[in-house]
């Protein structure tokens, strides 16, 4: 049974961050905690019930900046009752706080959370097992609007004087509307007979995700592998594995006679599926444990890569993408993800 120790009224915290209020020096490590909705107070409890033995291991991950009534709201909105601090993070410069939670609907709780989360613009996860950042890992990222703040094949497309025709399909691609195959030879068809000098200018200042670099300095440090798979170009996802010191990339590639595109797209197409497949082969040829796999991105055609990695998580992504991925970054940068790690 469950012993209340102390009660800890909301209208008394509820003006504090979680830092304030689980602060480092009071070490409150193992801190076990109900809040009781009808009390509005979290009750401190002595003992666990039992009830959270099982192989599973269900983590709610928050920011030490997240203010206690906004974190009242998350816990009620996903039906969290017990939880218990396991661990206190302190990563790219920031601090996470890990719980470990008991919940009756573990899917809808996790749908809850991506829509308050993208609607209260503050991070949080419901993690299954989350994988750990001191173990060897493999991420695998999506590269246009992932890696990178742009769509190269929109930007190719602005300077070749077809940039709205591209970008109408690009859109539709994107929120699953139209076959991904189907629109990359659709969009690249628009482009034949531009320079290829097109291609140089967008690589030039190509602009690079907010927390990228940190992310993999970071992964790197911890024996993780980094890699791009794209259905964007091999002329920019080279670049960036150039740049990056990344473990592999995989894309598309264009065409190119003459100096000039010729609307063609080389090989087999980059869809989601081989996507997928580029994650499973990476994580056999690195001999990568398979719940030590991530993979992210922003569009329809990274859900099945999603659901192929231990992890798929949305980044900035489509309502689509949200309601099917693990956990999501709703408004930070791509470092994030150090955070949803163990």
């Amino acid at each position: 049974m469950t012993s209340p120790q102390e009660i800890i009224f909301l209208s008394d915290i509820k003006q504090q961050n979680i830092s304030q209020w689980l602060s480092v020096e009071s070490e409150p490590i193992g801190l076990l905690l109900n809040f009781n909705e009808q009390l509005q107070a979290f009750e401190l409890l002595t003992t666990s019930d039992g009830s959270s033995s099982s192989s599973e291991r269900v983590e709610l991950v928050v920011f030490s900046d997240l203010n206690i009534t906004a974190f009242v709201a998350l816990l009620t909105k996903c039906e969290i009752g017990r939880i218990q601090l396991r661990a206190i993070n302190h990563r790219n410069n920031a601090t996470s706080y890990r719980f470990d939670v008991l919940l009756d609907d573990f899917q809808s709780a996790r749908e809850h959370l991506a829509k308050l989360t993208s609607r209260e613009k503050f991070e949080a996860a419901l993690l299954l097992n989350a994988p750990s950042l001191q173990k060897p890992g493999l991420l695998v990222m999506d590269m246009d609007s992932t890696t990178i703040k742009i769509e190269c094949i929109d930007e190719i497309a602005a300077l070749a004087g077809v940039g709205e025709e591209v970008a109408a399909v690009t859109e539709l691609a994107m929120q699953g509307k139209l076959d991904f195959s189907e629109s990359l030879h659709q969009r690249v068809d628009k482009l034949a007979g531009a320079p290829e000098e097109i291609l140089a200018r967008v690589a030039k200042d190509i602009p690079l995700m907010e927390g990228l670099k940190n992310l993999v300095t970071e992964l790197k440090k911890n024996q993780w592998r980094v890699a791009i798979a794209s259905g964007g170009f091999t002329y920019f996802a080279d670049h960036l594995k150039a740049m990056l010191l990344l473990d592999a990339a995989v894309a598309n590639i264009l065409e190119i006679k003459s100096d000039a595109l010729t609307g063609n797209v080389l090989g087999e197409v980059i869809d989601a599926q081989a996507k997928a497949d580029c994650l499973t082969r990476l994580q056999k040829e690195f001999n990568i444990s398979s719940v030590q796999t991530v993979a992210m991105g922003d569009g329809a055609n990274d859900l099945v890569m999603m659901k192929a990695a231990h992890l798929g998580v949305a980044f900035h992504a489509k309502p689509l993408v949200l309601a099917q991925a693990d956990a999501c970054i709703a408004n930070a940068g791509l470092d994030c993800l150090l955070h949803w790690l163990a």
